[in-house]
Parts: C-alpha cells; sequence; structure tokens
C-alpha cells in the first residue's frame, strides 16, 4: 500500500520547514520549487551590497535535505493545481510534470509589489530574488564606475544618486549599507569623483520609517539614518520612475523630479499567483495582498488536505516574515502526522511573536520584542547572533561570519564583482517572445548538435591517428 503523499511547493522558510518536519513520518514527501535553492531572504540586501555571495544565504536545497530519504525535490515552476483530483502541474523549460498528493503544503511566498505601476519594475528591481540582488549589486556598483567616466557635473550627480522606495526593514538595509559604500568603503577608490558627495534618499509615502516598529524605534532609525548621510523622505508617493530617475508627489500637491541612475523597491509584496488560482476553485477570499483567507488550522475552507502558510496566507493579520512561515510549516507538519496517525486535530494556530530587527548600518541596528525596545550596538549584536543561528549549515555560518568581519571591521566587500549580464538579463528575458522556455532546445535539435559533435570528434581522432597534426595541405 502506497504511503501518504505530502506535496510541497516552495523551498522558502515555510516548504523547507515543512518538508524537514516530516523527516521522521511515515509519509513520503515531494518539495516543488521554481528554483534549486533554498533562500535566506532577509540577508538578500547583503548580496547586492557586496558584503556575503549568494551561495551563502541560498544553499543547494537538495543538499540540505540530502540525508532526508523520504523527501524528494523537482524542480519546476507550478502552473496549476487541480483541487478536486488532486493534482499539481508543474514546468521547467519545455518539460511538464503532474504530481499527485494526499496532503498539500502551498508555500511559494511573495513577490514584490509596484501597487498597479508594473512598469516600474524595468527600472527598479525589487528584493525577493537572488537575480533581483546580482541585478542590484551590479546597478550599485556599476553607478559608481560610470560616474568616474562622466563628463558632465550633472551626469556624476545623477550616477551617483541612489533612491530607495519603501521605509521598510528591507529599504532601511538598503539604504544604509549604500550610504556605508559610499561614505566609508569605496571612498578610496576613486579618482575622478569623490563617492562621499553620493546622495541616498529613503523614500515612503509612510509619516514614519519602519511602522510596525513603533514611533519610537522609527524615530530612533531615522535620526540613525541620517546621521550616516541618508536623505529620509516621508510623505511623499512614487508617481513616475524611468531610465534617468523618479517624480514624487506630496500630501500638499507638490511634485519633485530626482535624477537617478540607480533605483532600488522595497515597497510592497504581492502573494504567489498561485492564491487565485486556488480561490478561484476554492471559493475562499483573497486580501488586498493577494493573501487567501485560511481556517485556523492553516488549512483551506471545505478542503482540509490543503494547507497554505507562509506569505500566502491571510490569517489574524500576520505579518509576511520568516517566523510566521517556520511557525506554520512545524504546525503544518504536525497535522499531517496526526491525521495520518489517526490521532485527535491540533488546536488552532497561534503564532509567537519572537520580535521584529533591522540594522541600519555597521554596529547599529533597531530591535522589538514584545514591550522590549533595543537600538545601536547592543541591538547590532542581537541581530548578528540570531541571523547567524538561522543560516543553514555550519559552512554557511562559518564563511558569513569570516565576510562580516571583513565588512564590519575593515572597509573591505568581499563580493564586488559584476558583470553586463547581472543588470540586463533580466531585461533581455523579458523581451524574449515565450520568455526563458523559447530557449529550450527540441529533441531533434540535440540529435542534429550530436551529430555535428561526432563528426567533429572522428575528424579529431583522424588527424592524431594519421599525424596529419602540423602537415602543410596540398591546394
Amino acid at each position: 500500500m502506497a504511503r501518504h503523499h505530502v506535496v510541497v511547493i516552495g523551498s522558502g522558510f515555510g516548504g523547507l520547514f515543512t518538508a524537514k518536519a516530516l523527516k521522521r513520518a511515515d509519509v513520503d514527501v515531494t518539495l516543488i520549487s521554481r528554483t534549486t535553492h533554498h533562500l535566506f531572504q532577509p540577508l538578500l540586501y547583503q548580496v547586492a551590497t557586496g558584503i556575503l555571495s549568494q551561495g551563502e544565504i541560498a544553499p543547494p536545497t537538495r543538499e540540505v535535505l540530502a540525508r532526508q530519504k523520504n523527501v524528494r525535490v523537482i524542480l519546476g515552476t507550478v502552473d496549476a493545481i487541480d483541487v478536486n483530483a488532486q493534482t499539481v502541474t508543474s514546468h521547467v523549460g519545455g518539460r511538464m510534470t503532474t504530481t499527485k498528493y494526499d496532503s498539500l503544503v502551498v508555500a511559494a511566498g511573495a513577490g514584490q509589489s509596484y501597487f498597479g505601476n508594473d512598469r516600474f519594475a524595468e527600472f527598479a528591481p525589487g528584493m525577493k530574488t537572488i537575480d533581483d540582488a546580482l541585478e542590484l549589486r551590479g546597478r550599485i556598483f556599476g553607478a559608481f564606475e560610470l560616474a568616474e567616466l562622466a563628463e558632465t557635473e550633472e551626469e556624476v550627480t545623477r550616477h551617483l544618486t541612489f533612491v530607495v522606495v519603501g521605509a521598510g526593514p528591507t529599504g532601511v538595509e538598503m539604504a544604509g549599507q549604500i550610504a556605508e559604500l559610499a561614505q566609508r568603503v569605496l571612498r578610496h577608490d576613486f579618482r575622478a569623483i569623490n563617492t562621499r558627495e553620493a546622495r541616498v534618499l529613503l523614500v515612503d509615502a509612510a509619516p514614519q520609517v519602519l511602522p510596525p516598529f513603533g514611533s519610537k524605534l522609527g524615530e530612533v532609525a531615522k535620526k540613525s539614518l541620517e546621521k550616516h548621510g541618508v536623505e529620509v523622505v516621508l510623505g511623499a508617493m512614487v508617481t513616475e520612475l524611468d531610465e534617468r530617475g523618479v517624480t514624487l508627489a506630496f500630501k500638499d500637491g507638490t511634485t519633485q523630479r530626482v535624477e537617478s541612475a540607480c533605483k532600488v523597491w522595497a515597497a510592497g509584496v504581492q502573494a504567489n499567483p498561485l492564491t487565485q488560482t486556488l480561490s478561484a476553485q476554492t471559493g475562499a477570499p483573497l486580501d488586498r495582498a493577494g493573501r487567501i483567507s485560511v481556517n485556523p488550522d492553516l488549512t483551506l475552507p471545505g478542503y482540509p488536505e490543503i494547507f497554505v502558510i507562509g506569505d500566502m496566507m491571510a490569517l489574524d493579520n500576520l505579518p509576511g516574515v520568516a517566523q510566521v512561515a517556520i511557525q506554520g510549516a512545524k504546525y503544518s507538519a504536525k497535522t499531517i502526522v496526526r491525521r495520518v496517525e489517526g490521532k485527535d486535530p491540533l488546536k488552532p494556530f497561534k503564532y509567537f511573536d519572537k520580535g521584529s530587527m533591522a540594522t541600519i548600518s555597521r554596529f547599529s541596528a533597531v530591535v522589538l520584542v514584545g514591550k522590549l525596545r533595543v537600538s545601536g550596538f547592543l541591538a547590532w549584536l542581537m541581530w548578528l547572533v540570531l541571523h547567524l543561528v538561522y543560516l543553514t549549515g555550519f559552512k554557511n555560518r562559518m564563511t558569513a561570519l569570516g565576510h562580516w568581519a571583513v565588512s564590519f571591521l575593515g572597509r573591505g566587500r568581499a563580493e564586488r564583482t559584476v558583470t553586463e549580464q547581472q543588470v540586463y538579463a533580466r531585461r533581455a528575458i523579458q523581451r524574449i517572445q515565450g520568455g526563458t522556455k523559447a530557449l529550450a532546445s527540441s529533441p531533434e535539435e540535440w540529435n542534429r548538435v550530436r551529430l555535428a559533435l561526432e563528426q567533429q570528434a572522428a575528424e579529431q581522432a583522424r588527424l592524431t591517428d594519421e599525424q596529419q597534426r602540423g602537415v602543410p595541405t596540398n591546394t
């Protein structure tokens, strides 16, 4: 008799922790993910600013789960879920795969939201994927390089003006690190420009920085950012964004144009479109961020075999943070195990808030744990320890610690290598009709290539066997 089959969609905190929590369960697990890695998203900004490499925050999912024999990992983007047939359909390249499930855990996360202005994405990458971080690394360091080559003062100013949209934790951390690059890390590296003259603007329509942290810590963060050279612009909406800059609109009706070559979008999230697929079939409503309403046990109404966790679920106004996904994953796994074992169900899911934290610059952070509010160096140490603990794998922890020592105690950045491909590949792919699937070769093309390679190899062997290398040919 086949064992209970659990399909998990996504390899983020929700998906990975669900699979790991089922390690000793009498079930088979298939994890389907559109990437080959597990991403520690809170540290993406450090990849974008050259502190860490992508490998340190994104270990291979297969390696993480290699010793867990009841898990199979499948690469693919999930296109469809049939809740009645209990199947999941995914694709990679031109290959389609259909997987049946007994229990389904949907943890595909969320993407960047541009609040209906998706055209902004072409010139202002978000901060949700490794591709985003590498593109931003190229844009940030590339801006300084292009400023060095600029022939007019206006051009220098445009390249040395950085605009970060969104004053949440990601925006604050990005703005702080770009300012540190300009003020401290790169100040001796250029000859024609003074990097310390760079402008870093942190823009948000909200009246304060870090609203979830409360007004007190928000004000502390704002003052710390300004101390480090960041211009905090609050109460301003981005109404236009193009290759050369942004247009800001204020409450009093005035507008301001900021010429900037490098923009970062860190405002707003939108749940994975799979919530729309599930909503259409189950009738479960969606909220404004595209998250789907779930029962107190994290299942969809009328479909107890389908769990939705992390950034995709709407329940009790829970925030879209890693701890919500991790705790939801463990709860879902326990529920599945109890069902398989015929035990009584668990009590409704209850989130335990372990606090929030954000770094501003080296040695400076803010931490909120219950009623406890900490800022400055002590908060930064708390941030350091917690993130070190949650990095996956001993090797990654040790290399990250080494890079942090180089970056925070010295002025170095271990990961400053950038390429044109990092900056332009996303836009080039978007212009390909059919996307990356259009680049996949057919079996007929493979056979033609194989035949050509075989002929080439045979000719190379003949030349060697007949000692024809270096022998003049008769013409």
